[in-house]
Protein backbone atom coordinates (compact mmCIF):
# COMPACT_ATOMS: atom_id res chain seq x y z
CA UNK A 1 0.00 0.00 0.00
CA UNK A 2 2.80 2.38 0.97
CA UNK A 3 4.35 2.03 -2.57
CA UNK A 4 1.50 2.25 -4.37
CA UNK A 5 0.74 5.70 -2.36
CA UNK A 6 4.44 7.00 -3.30
CA UNK A 7 3.97 6.08 -7.01
CA UNK A 8 0.81 8.50 -6.78
CA UNK A 9 2.37 10.97 -5.34
CA UNK A 10 5.46 10.66 -7.55
CA UNK A 11 2.58 10.81 -10.49
CA UNK A 12 1.02 14.07 -9.23
CA UNK A 13 3.64 16.33 -10.48
CA UNK A 14 3.55 14.90 -13.98
CA UNK A 15 -0.10 15.41 -14.38
CA UNK A 16 0.78 19.09 -13.46
CA UNK A 17 3.35 19.42 -15.64
CA UNK A 18 0.31 18.16 -18.31
CA UNK A 19 -2.16 20.52 -17.15
CA UNK A 20 0.32 23.26 -17.25
CA UNK A 21 1.74 22.23 -20.82
CA UNK A 22 -2.04 22.04 -22.09
CA UNK A 23 -2.98 25.74 -20.37
CA UNK A 24 0.39 26.87 -21.96
CA UNK A 25 -1.14 25.93 -25.52
CA UNK A 26 -4.71 27.74 -24.61
CA UNK A 27 -2.61 31.06 -24.28
CA UNK A 28 -2.37 31.39 -20.39
CA UNK A 29 0.88 33.00 -19.07
CA UNK A 30 2.27 32.80 -15.63
CA UNK A 31 0.76 35.24 -13.20
CA UNK A 32 2.24 38.93 -14.49
CA UNK A 33 2.52 40.04 -11.26
CA UNK A 34 5.46 37.91 -10.31
CA UNK A 35 4.78 37.64 -7.02
CA UNK A 36 4.42 33.93 -5.44
CA UNK A 37 0.85 33.70 -3.22
CA UNK A 38 -1.74 30.87 -2.99
CA UNK A 39 -4.62 30.72 -5.49
CA UNK A 40 -7.01 32.73 -5.31
CA UNK A 41 -9.66 29.21 -4.24
CA UNK A 42 -12.36 30.85 -5.95
CA UNK A 43 -11.69 28.37 -8.92
CA UNK A 44 -13.46 25.26 -8.93
CA UNK A 45 -11.78 23.46 -11.11
CA UNK A 46 -8.39 23.86 -11.71
CA UNK A 47 -6.10 24.44 -8.15
CA UNK A 48 -2.56 23.98 -7.82
CA UNK A 49 -2.45 24.85 -4.21
CA UNK A 50 -1.38 22.43 -1.63
CA UNK A 51 -4.55 23.56 0.26
CA UNK A 52 -6.95 23.41 -2.26
CA UNK A 53 -11.02 23.35 -1.40
CA UNK A 54 -11.80 20.86 -4.40
CA UNK A 55 -14.87 19.37 -2.62
CA UNK A 56 -16.38 22.58 -1.13
CA UNK A 57 -15.56 24.71 -4.08
CA UNK A 58 -17.28 22.79 -6.95
CA UNK A 59 -20.76 22.62 -4.96
CA UNK A 60 -20.60 25.95 -4.22
CA UNK A 61 -23.78 28.57 -5.54
CA UNK A 62 -21.67 31.84 -4.84
CA UNK A 63 -20.72 33.10 -9.01
CA UNK A 64 -19.27 35.95 -7.60
CA UNK A 65 -16.24 33.86 -6.12
CA UNK A 66 -16.57 30.97 -8.55
CA UNK A 67 -19.59 29.11 -10.71
CA UNK A 68 -21.70 27.37 -8.70
CA UNK A 69 -24.48 25.25 -10.49
CA UNK A 70 -27.60 26.78 -11.45
CA UNK A 71 -30.60 25.91 -9.07
CA UNK A 72 -32.05 22.75 -9.72
CA UNK A 73 -35.07 22.31 -11.84
CA UNK A 74 -37.48 20.28 -8.93
CA UNK A 75 -37.62 16.52 -10.39
CA UNK A 76 -41.31 16.53 -10.97
CA UNK A 77 -40.24 18.91 -13.60
CA UNK A 78 -37.25 17.30 -14.91
CA UNK A 79 -38.82 14.00 -15.35
CA UNK A 80 -41.78 15.86 -17.33
CA UNK A 81 -38.76 17.28 -19.34
CA UNK A 82 -37.46 13.76 -19.82
CA UNK A 83 -40.32 12.45 -21.59
CA UNK A 84 -40.42 14.58 -24.11
CA UNK A 85 -36.15 15.91 -24.59
CA UNK A 86 -36.49 14.94 -28.90
CA UNK A 87 -39.64 16.99 -29.56
CA UNK A 88 -38.03 20.34 -27.12
CA UNK A 89 -34.88 20.10 -29.33
CA UNK A 90 -35.86 18.80 -32.61
CA UNK A 91 -38.16 22.13 -32.76
CA UNK A 92 -35.56 24.59 -31.06
CA UNK A 93 -32.88 23.26 -33.94
CA UNK A 94 -31.03 21.05 -30.97
CA UNK A 95 -29.49 18.17 -32.38
CA UNK A 96 -27.40 15.35 -30.49
CA UNK A 97 -25.32 14.69 -33.41
CA UNK A 98 -21.63 15.97 -33.01
CA UNK A 99 -19.36 17.13 -34.95
CA UNK A 100 -15.39 18.28 -35.14
CA UNK A 101 -14.62 22.07 -36.30
CA UNK A 102 -11.34 23.95 -36.20
CA UNK A 103 -10.99 26.75 -33.47
CA UNK A 104 -11.14 30.39 -34.92
CA UNK A 105 -7.76 31.41 -37.45
CA UNK A 106 -6.27 34.14 -35.30
CA UNK A 107 -2.89 34.76 -36.75
CA UNK A 108 -2.17 38.30 -34.58
CA UNK A 109 0.86 38.49 -32.87
CA UNK A 110 -0.56 40.00 -29.32
CA UNK A 111 2.37 42.07 -27.21
CA UNK A 112 3.29 45.73 -27.00
CA UNK A 113 3.30 47.60 -30.30
CA UNK A 114 6.12 49.71 -29.03
CA UNK A 115 9.51 48.81 -28.01
CA UNK A 116 10.75 50.60 -24.84
CA UNK A 117 14.50 51.14 -24.46
CA UNK A 118 16.11 49.30 -21.58
CA UNK A 119 17.20 52.14 -19.59
CA UNK A 120 12.94 53.22 -19.56
CA UNK A 121 11.61 53.99 -15.92
CA UNK A 122 8.83 53.66 -14.63
CA UNK A 123 7.23 57.09 -15.47
CA UNK A 124 8.16 56.68 -19.41
CA UNK A 125 6.08 53.37 -19.03
CA UNK A 126 3.30 55.28 -17.22
CA UNK A 127 3.03 58.18 -19.74
CA UNK A 128 2.25 55.95 -22.55
CA UNK A 129 -1.20 56.37 -20.67
CA UNK A 130 -1.12 58.92 -19.27
CA UNK A 131 1.42 61.89 -21.14
CA UNK A 132 2.00 65.15 -20.18
CA UNK A 133 -0.73 66.86 -22.49
CA UNK A 134 -3.56 64.76 -20.40
CA UNK A 135 -1.43 66.51 -17.35
CA UNK A 136 -1.49 70.13 -18.42
CA UNK A 137 -5.23 69.92 -19.46
CA UNK A 138 -5.65 68.74 -15.80
CA UNK A 139 -3.38 72.40 -14.92
CA UNK A 140 -5.97 74.12 -16.73
CA UNK A 141 -9.23 72.86 -15.92
CA UNK A 142 -7.95 72.72 -12.12
CA UNK A 143 -6.88 76.82 -12.39
CA UNK A 144 -10.11 77.32 -14.11
CA UNK A 145 -12.55 76.07 -11.91
CA UNK A 146 -10.68 77.27 -9.26
CA UNK A 147 -11.05 81.27 -10.46
CA UNK A 148 -14.81 80.53 -11.29
CA UNK A 149 -15.25 78.96 -7.63
CA UNK A 150 -13.51 82.00 -5.97
CA UNK A 151 -15.74 84.21 -8.11
CA UNK A 152 -18.99 82.90 -7.23
CA UNK A 153 -17.65 82.10 -3.17
CA UNK A 154 -15.30 84.71 -2.84
CA UNK A 155 -11.71 84.95 -3.05
CA UNK A 156 -9.20 82.38 -1.54
CA UNK A 157 -5.81 84.36 -0.23
CA UNK A 158 -3.79 80.78 0.08
CA UNK A 159 -4.23 79.56 -3.27
CA UNK A 160 -1.77 79.81 -5.97
CA UNK A 161 -2.26 78.80 -9.67
CA UNK A 162 -1.25 75.25 -10.15
CA UNK A 163 1.66 74.01 -12.33
CA UNK A 164 2.66 71.09 -14.21
CA UNK A 165 5.20 69.76 -11.48
CA UNK A 166 2.58 70.02 -8.91
CA UNK A 167 0.03 68.45 -10.61
CA UNK A 168 2.36 64.97 -11.00
CA UNK A 169 3.14 65.34 -7.45
CA UNK A 170 -0.35 65.25 -6.56
CA UNK A 171 -0.88 62.05 -8.83
CA UNK A 172 1.84 60.81 -6.82
CA UNK A 173 0.45 61.73 -3.49
CA UNK A 174 -2.35 59.61 -4.70
CA UNK A 175 -0.74 56.69 -6.29
CA UNK A 176 1.35 56.14 -2.96
CA UNK A 177 -1.69 54.95 -0.76
CA UNK A 178 -2.04 52.02 -3.36
CA UNK A 179 1.44 51.06 -1.98
CA UNK A 180 1.19 51.96 1.38
CA UNK A 181 -2.54 50.90 1.38
CA UNK A 182 -3.69 54.16 4.09
CA UNK A 183 -6.68 55.02 4.42
CA UNK A 184 -6.47 58.62 4.03
CA UNK A 185 -3.47 60.17 1.54
CA UNK A 186 -3.13 62.74 4.76
CA UNK A 187 -1.09 60.28 6.21
CA UNK A 188 2.30 60.80 4.61
CA UNK A 189 2.17 64.40 6.55
CA UNK A 190 1.46 63.07 10.03
CA UNK A 191 3.47 60.93 12.63
CA UNK A 192 1.80 58.30 12.73
CA UNK A 193 2.21 54.82 10.78
CA UNK A 194 1.95 55.93 7.48
CA UNK A 195 4.18 58.80 7.46
CA UNK A 196 6.56 59.50 5.05
CA UNK A 197 9.11 62.52 5.79
CA UNK A 198 10.93 61.94 2.60
CA UNK A 199 7.62 62.26 0.00
CA UNK A 200 6.05 65.00 2.51
CA UNK A 201 8.94 67.26 2.09
CA UNK A 202 8.18 67.78 -2.00
CA UNK A 203 5.02 69.83 -1.12
CA UNK A 204 2.98 70.59 2.24
CA UNK A 205 0.13 69.47 3.57
CA UNK A 206 -1.64 72.81 3.05
CA UNK A 207 -1.29 72.98 -0.30
CA UNK A 208 -1.76 69.33 -1.38
CA UNK A 209 -5.08 70.10 -0.01
CA UNK A 210 -6.03 73.20 -2.00
CA UNK A 211 -5.21 71.30 -5.31
CA UNK A 212 -7.02 68.22 -3.73
CA UNK A 213 -10.32 70.84 -2.95
CA UNK A 214 -10.09 73.07 -6.52
CA UNK A 215 -8.81 69.72 -8.93
CA UNK A 216 -11.43 68.77 -12.28
CA UNK A 217 -10.34 67.36 -14.78
CA UNK A 218 -13.60 68.94 -16.80
CA UNK A 219 -14.35 72.26 -15.17
CA UNK A 220 -17.62 72.92 -16.20
CA UNK A 221 -20.69 71.25 -18.66
CA UNK A 222 -20.21 71.91 -21.96
CA UNK A 223 -23.90 72.36 -23.57
CA UNK A 224 -24.13 69.12 -25.29
CA UNK A 225 -22.79 67.28 -22.17
CA UNK A 226 -25.22 65.54 -20.67
CA UNK A 227 -23.49 62.35 -19.39
CA UNK A 228 -23.30 61.89 -15.24
CA UNK A 229 -19.98 61.80 -15.98
CA UNK A 230 -19.39 64.20 -18.15
CA UNK A 231 -16.57 65.39 -15.99
CA UNK A 232 -14.25 62.60 -16.24
CA UNK A 233 -15.22 61.24 -19.64
CA UNK A 234 -12.62 63.23 -21.78
CA UNK A 235 -9.75 61.09 -19.60
CA UNK A 236 -11.66 57.80 -20.19
CA UNK A 237 -11.56 58.46 -23.44
CA UNK A 238 -8.07 59.85 -23.90
CA UNK A 239 -6.76 56.89 -21.69
CA UNK A 240 -9.22 54.25 -23.66
CA UNK A 241 -7.23 55.10 -26.94
CA UNK A 242 -3.79 54.83 -25.52
CA UNK A 243 -4.32 51.78 -24.26
CA UNK A 244 -5.57 50.74 -27.98
CA UNK A 245 -2.15 52.33 -29.25
CA UNK A 246 0.26 50.79 -26.82
CA UNK A 247 -1.00 46.86 -26.94
CA UNK A 248 -2.48 44.39 -29.44
CA UNK A 249 -4.36 41.82 -26.87
CA UNK A 250 -3.84 37.96 -27.56
CA UNK A 251 -7.07 36.02 -29.31
CA UNK A 252 -8.51 34.87 -25.80
CA UNK A 253 -10.08 37.51 -23.47
CA UNK A 254 -12.66 37.93 -20.64
CA UNK A 255 -15.31 40.29 -19.80
CA UNK A 256 -15.81 40.54 -16.04
CA UNK A 257 -16.13 43.19 -12.64
CA UNK A 258 -12.14 43.62 -11.63
CA UNK A 259 -12.69 43.58 -7.72
CA UNK A 260 -12.32 47.07 -6.64
CA UNK A 261 -14.75 47.62 -3.84
CA UNK A 262 -12.49 48.01 -0.86
CA UNK A 263 -9.08 47.79 0.09
CA UNK A 264 -8.55 44.71 1.99
CA UNK A 265 -6.46 46.10 4.56
CA UNK A 266 -9.03 48.72 5.61
CA UNK A 267 -11.99 45.79 6.03
CA UNK A 268 -9.85 43.95 7.83
CA UNK A 269 -9.31 46.91 10.23
CA UNK A 270 -11.86 49.35 10.36
CA UNK A 271 -14.77 49.22 13.04
CA UNK A 272 -18.80 48.76 11.79
CA UNK A 273 -19.61 51.94 11.82
CA UNK A 274 -16.64 53.36 10.19
CA UNK A 275 -18.23 50.20 7.26
CA UNK A 276 -21.82 51.83 7.73
CA UNK A 277 -20.15 56.17 7.05
CA UNK A 278 -18.69 54.76 3.49
CA UNK A 279 -21.04 55.44 0.71
CA UNK A 280 -21.60 52.52 -1.86
CA UNK A 281 -20.11 53.16 -5.02
CA UNK A 282 -22.91 54.77 -7.45
CA UNK A 283 -20.93 53.15 -10.91
CA UNK A 284 -20.19 49.97 -11.63
CA UNK A 285 -16.76 49.05 -13.37
CA UNK A 286 -16.80 46.30 -16.50
CA UNK A 287 -13.15 45.39 -18.02
CA UNK A 288 -12.18 43.26 -21.22
CA UNK A 289 -9.26 42.22 -20.28
CA UNK A 290 -6.46 39.86 -22.20
CA UNK A 291 -6.19 36.62 -20.70
CA UNK A 292 -2.50 35.88 -21.69
CA UNK A 293 -1.09 39.23 -19.69
CA UNK A 294 -3.76 40.60 -17.65
CA UNK A 295 -3.63 43.42 -19.59
CA UNK A 296 -7.00 45.65 -19.29
CA UNK A 297 -7.86 46.64 -23.21
CA UNK A 298 -11.03 47.90 -22.20
CA UNK A 299 -12.97 49.87 -19.53
CA UNK A 300 -16.30 50.60 -19.44
CA UNK A 301 -18.42 52.77 -16.26
CA UNK A 302 -22.26 52.41 -15.96
CA UNK A 303 -24.14 54.93 -13.29
CA UNK A 304 -25.71 52.58 -10.82
CA UNK A 305 -28.55 55.89 -11.46
CA UNK A 306 -28.15 56.51 -14.77
CA UNK A 307 -31.89 57.72 -16.40
CA UNK A 308 -33.88 56.19 -18.96
CA UNK A 309 -34.85 52.68 -19.88
CA UNK A 310 -30.80 51.78 -20.11
CA UNK A 311 -29.96 53.32 -16.79
CA UNK A 312 -28.48 50.92 -14.17
CA UNK A 313 -31.10 51.82 -12.08
CA UNK A 314 -34.09 50.10 -15.15
CA UNK A 315 -32.36 47.17 -15.85
CA UNK A 316 -30.47 46.05 -12.06
CA UNK A 317 -29.50 42.08 -12.02
CA UNK A 318 -31.60 41.82 -15.26
CA UNK A 319 -29.23 39.81 -18.32
CA UNK A 320 -30.34 42.77 -21.02
CA UNK A 321 -27.98 45.34 -18.42
CA UNK A 322 -25.43 43.04 -19.11
CA UNK A 323 -26.09 42.21 -22.48
CA UNK A 324 -25.52 46.06 -23.42
CA UNK A 325 -22.15 45.75 -21.27
CA UNK A 326 -21.00 43.41 -22.75
CA UNK A 327 -21.66 44.84 -26.35
CA UNK A 328 -20.12 48.41 -25.34
CA UNK A 329 -17.06 46.26 -24.18
CA UNK A 330 -16.42 44.43 -27.55
CA UNK A 331 -17.24 46.97 -30.17
CA UNK A 332 -13.81 47.57 -31.24
CA UNK A 333 -13.02 43.88 -31.15
CA UNK A 334 -15.18 42.87 -34.35
CA UNK A 335 -13.71 40.99 -36.87
CA UNK A 336 -10.68 39.73 -35.34
CA UNK A 337 -11.82 36.33 -33.96
CA UNK A 338 -11.37 36.88 -30.34
CA UNK A 339 -12.66 34.41 -28.21
CA UNK A 340 -14.16 35.89 -24.93
CA UNK A 341 -14.83 34.37 -21.89
CA UNK A 342 -17.95 35.31 -19.97
CA UNK A 343 -19.63 35.15 -16.79
CA UNK A 344 -23.16 33.82 -15.95
CA UNK A 345 -25.44 37.61 -16.33
CA UNK A 346 -23.87 37.83 -19.57
CA UNK A 347 -24.23 34.61 -21.64
CA UNK A 348 -26.87 33.92 -23.68
CA UNK A 349 -27.79 32.64 -27.26
CA UNK A 350 -28.88 35.56 -28.64
CA UNK A 351 -25.58 37.48 -27.61
CA UNK A 352 -23.28 34.89 -28.54
CA UNK A 353 -25.29 34.67 -31.75
CA UNK A 354 -24.96 38.00 -32.36
CA UNK A 355 -21.01 38.26 -31.68
CA UNK A 356 -20.53 35.35 -34.18
CA UNK A 357 -22.05 37.60 -37.01
CA UNK A 358 -19.09 40.20 -36.03
CA UNK A 359 -16.33 37.88 -35.56
CA UNK A 360 -16.63 37.08 -32.08
CA UNK A 361 -16.64 33.97 -30.54
CA UNK A 362 -17.43 33.36 -26.69
CA UNK A 363 -17.32 30.82 -24.17
CA UNK A 364 -19.74 31.20 -21.20
CA UNK A 365 -21.27 30.05 -17.95
CA UNK A 366 -24.65 29.33 -17.98
CA UNK A 367 -26.93 29.84 -14.89
CA UNK A 368 -30.94 29.36 -15.11
CA UNK A 369 -31.34 31.89 -12.65
CA UNK A 370 -28.80 34.85 -13.69
CA UNK A 371 -28.88 33.85 -17.74
CA UNK A 372 -30.71 34.55 -20.20
CA UNK A 373 -31.42 31.08 -21.07
CA UNK A 374 -34.36 32.00 -24.19
CA UNK A 375 -33.80 29.51 -27.46
CA UNK A 376 -32.09 26.70 -25.37
CA UNK A 377 -33.32 23.17 -24.65
CA UNK A 378 -34.97 22.75 -21.42
CA UNK A 379 -33.79 19.03 -21.18
CA UNK A 380 -30.57 20.60 -20.83
CA UNK A 381 -31.67 23.00 -18.31
CA UNK A 382 -33.36 20.45 -16.01
CA UNK A 383 -30.96 18.40 -13.66
CA UNK A 384 -31.53 14.94 -12.97
CA UNK A 385 -33.05 13.06 -10.03
CA UNK A 386 -30.22 10.41 -10.26
CA UNK A 387 -26.74 12.38 -10.47
CA UNK A 388 -24.50 11.28 -12.83
CA UNK A 389 -20.72 10.05 -12.36
CA UNK A 390 -17.99 13.13 -12.27
CA UNK A 391 -16.79 13.76 -15.31
CA UNK A 392 -19.83 12.74 -17.44
CA UNK A 393 -21.29 15.16 -19.68
CA UNK A 394 -24.38 15.70 -22.48
CA UNK A 395 -23.62 18.10 -25.14
CA UNK A 396 -26.76 19.34 -27.80
CA UNK A 397 -25.43 21.51 -31.03
CA UNK A 398 -27.23 24.17 -33.18
CA UNK A 399 -25.02 25.31 -36.12
CA UNK A 400 -21.51 26.60 -34.40
CA UNK A 401 -23.26 26.24 -30.57
CA UNK A 402 -22.89 23.73 -28.45
CA UNK A 403 -24.60 23.46 -25.13
CA UNK A 404 -22.76 21.57 -22.41
CA UNK A 405 -24.13 20.39 -19.62
CA UNK A 406 -21.25 18.88 -17.29
CA UNK A 407 -21.22 17.04 -13.89
CA UNK A 408 -18.80 17.60 -11.33
CA UNK A 409 -20.33 17.61 -7.78
CA UNK A 410 -22.96 19.56 -9.05
CA UNK A 411 -23.78 20.42 -12.79
CA UNK A 412 -22.30 23.34 -14.90
CA UNK A 413 -23.87 24.53 -18.16
CA UNK A 414 -21.88 26.05 -20.57
CA UNK A 415 -22.40 27.35 -23.90
CA UNK A 416 -19.85 28.10 -26.36
CA UNK A 417 -18.98 28.61 -30.31
CA UNK A 418 -15.18 28.85 -29.51
CA UNK A 419 -14.13 24.96 -29.21
CA UNK A 420 -14.90 22.17 -30.73
CA UNK A 421 -17.92 20.06 -28.71
CA UNK A 422 -15.89 16.58 -29.95
CA UNK A 423 -12.60 17.68 -28.28
CA UNK A 424 -11.77 16.23 -24.83
CA UNK A 425 -9.82 18.18 -22.17
CA UNK A 426 -9.49 17.32 -18.55
CA UNK A 427 -9.50 19.48 -15.50
CA UNK A 428 -6.82 18.13 -12.45
CA UNK A 429 -7.45 18.19 -8.78
CA UNK A 430 -4.41 17.62 -6.05
CA UNK A 431 -7.05 15.82 -3.90
CA UNK A 432 -9.24 13.67 -6.65
CA UNK A 433 -6.96 13.09 -9.80
CA UNK A 434 -7.97 13.83 -13.44
CA UNK A 435 -11.87 14.89 -14.11
CA UNK A 436 -12.81 14.75 -17.88
CA UNK A 437 -14.71 17.38 -19.82
CA UNK A 438 -14.86 18.98 -23.08
CA UNK A 439 -12.45 21.12 -24.14
CA UNK A 440 -14.42 24.00 -23.49
CA UNK A 441 -14.86 23.65 -19.92
CA UNK A 442 -11.00 23.21 -19.82
CA UNK A 443 -10.37 26.30 -21.49
CA UNK A 444 -12.93 28.29 -19.15
CA UNK A 445 -11.48 27.12 -15.72
CA UNK A 446 -7.93 27.66 -17.27
CA UNK A 447 -9.03 31.03 -17.86
CA UNK A 448 -10.67 31.99 -14.78
CA UNK A 449 -7.86 30.79 -12.51
CA UNK A 450 -5.89 32.54 -14.39
CA UNK A 451 -8.23 36.26 -13.60
CA UNK A 452 -9.06 34.69 -10.32
CA UNK A 453 -5.18 34.56 -9.22
CA UNK A 454 -5.19 38.09 -11.08
CA UNK A 455 -7.97 39.66 -9.22
CA UNK A 456 -6.04 38.41 -6.13
CA UNK A 457 -3.03 40.63 -6.48
CA UNK A 458 -4.81 43.71 -8.62
CA UNK A 459 -6.81 44.80 -6.24
CA UNK A 460 -4.36 45.22 -3.29
CA UNK A 461 -2.58 48.01 -6.16
CA UNK A 462 -6.35 50.45 -6.50
CA UNK A 463 -5.51 54.08 -5.15
CA UNK A 464 -7.08 53.89 -2.02
CA UNK A 465 -8.33 57.48 -1.50
CA UNK A 466 -11.88 57.27 -1.53
CA UNK A 467 -13.76 60.57 -2.54
CA UNK A 468 -17.51 61.24 -2.31
CA UNK A 469 -17.69 62.22 -6.08
CA UNK A 470 -18.43 59.34 -8.25
CA UNK A 471 -16.56 61.18 -10.71
CA UNK A 472 -13.52 61.61 -8.66
CA UNK A 473 -14.00 57.83 -7.81
CA UNK A 474 -13.81 56.68 -11.62
CA UNK A 475 -10.97 58.81 -11.97
CA UNK A 476 -9.21 57.16 -9.66
CA UNK A 477 -9.83 53.80 -10.43
CA UNK A 478 -8.65 54.37 -14.26
CA UNK A 479 -5.63 56.09 -12.71
CA UNK A 480 -5.09 52.58 -11.01
CA UNK A 481 -5.65 50.83 -14.28
CA UNK A 482 -3.30 52.32 -16.30
CA UNK A 483 -0.48 52.10 -12.95
CA UNK A 484 -0.85 48.35 -13.72
CA UNK A 485 -1.12 48.21 -17.31
CA UNK A 486 2.41 49.89 -17.27
CA UNK A 487 3.70 47.68 -15.06
CA UNK A 488 2.57 44.59 -17.57
CA UNK A 489 4.13 46.48 -20.28
CA UNK A 490 7.32 46.90 -18.33
CA UNK A 491 7.20 43.26 -17.59
CA UNK A 492 6.86 42.32 -21.32
CA UNK A 493 10.15 44.90 -21.81
CA UNK A 494 14.10 44.85 -21.87
CA UNK A 495 13.75 47.71 -19.16
CA UNK A 496 12.46 44.74 -16.68
CA UNK A 497 15.77 42.61 -17.73
CA UNK A 498 17.81 45.23 -16.44
CA UNK A 499 16.23 46.06 -13.10
CA UNK A 500 13.28 43.45 -12.31
CA UNK A 501 11.30 45.33 -9.97
CA UNK A 502 8.14 44.03 -8.33
CA UNK A 503 4.52 45.67 -8.66
CA UNK A 504 4.79 47.54 -5.04
CA UNK A 505 8.75 48.46 -6.28
CA UNK A 506 7.33 49.87 -9.66
CA UNK A 507 4.68 51.35 -7.77
CA UNK A 508 7.03 53.15 -5.34
CA UNK A 509 9.35 53.93 -7.93
CA UNK A 510 6.84 55.84 -9.94
CA UNK A 511 5.89 57.93 -7.20
CA UNK A 512 9.58 59.49 -6.46
CA UNK A 513 9.64 60.08 -10.16
CA UNK A 514 6.11 61.76 -9.97
CA UNK A 515 7.58 63.88 -7.05
CA UNK A 516 10.61 64.25 -8.82
CA UNK A 517 13.20 61.77 -6.39
CA UNK A 518 14.62 60.15 -9.44
CA UNK A 519 17.54 59.41 -7.57
CA UNK A 520 15.77 57.61 -4.81
CA UNK A 521 15.63 53.37 -5.61
CA UNK A 522 12.61 51.24 -4.25
CA UNK A 523 13.58 49.51 -1.28
CA UNK A 524 14.48 45.34 -1.94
Amino acid sequence: MAEGGGGARRRAPALLEAARARYESLHISDDVFGESGPDSGGNPFYSTSAASRSSSAASSDDEHERPGPPPCVPAAAAAAAAQEPEEDEAGSGWSAALRDRPPPRFEDTGGPTRTMPPSASAMDFFQLFVPDNMLKNMVVQTNMYARKFQERFGSDGAWAEVTLAEMKAFLGYMISTSISHCESVLSIWSGGFYSNRGLAGVMSQARFEKILKYFHVVAFRSSQAAHGLYKVQPFLDALQSSFDTAFRPSQTQVLHEPLIDEDPVFIATCTERELRKRKKRKFSLWVRQCSSTGFIIQIYVHLKEGAGPDGLDALKNKPQLHGAVARSLCRNAAGKNYIVFTGPSITSLALFEEFEKQGIYCCGLLSSRKSDCTGLPRSMLASPATPPARGQHRIRTKGNMSLICWYNKGHFRFLTNAYSPVQQGVIIKRRSGEVPCPLAVEAFAAHLSYICRYDDKYSKYFISHKPNKTWQQVFWFAVSIAVNNAYILYKLSDAYHVQRYSRAQFGERLVRELLGLEDASPTP
